[in-house]
């Protein structure tokens, strides 16, 4: 939506502005506006991507910690109850 309220605005003013110029002078003006707004939206598009691959980075991590501090608390567990039932064995 943003896009196309910014091209919108941009023509507009274009042809505000054309009011004197010759039309390869117009299109050129135009072809210029429409290769700004492409590269602005290109531009946006990779930092928005270039954050969520940082985000989906973030939460993998996050995840593998988490599940290696699971099996760590699970092997710990699993070791005090084999001493439990060896002290609990032997008395």
């Amino acid at each position: 939506m943003k896009t196309i309220t910014l091209l919108a605005i941009a023509l507009g003013l274009g042809s505000l502005g054309a009011c004197n110029k010759s039309p390869s002078q117009q299109a050129a003006d135009n072809y210029e506006a429409n290769v700004d707004n492409s590269a602005d939206m290109m531009e946006s598009n990779v930092d928005n991507s270039a954050d969520q691959m940082t985000a989906n980075a973030g939460n993998a991590s996050d995840a593998m910690k988490a599940a290696a501090d699971n099996k760590s608390d699970a092997m710990k567990n699993a070791a005090d109850n084999t001493a439990d039932a060896m002290t609990n064995n032997s008395h």
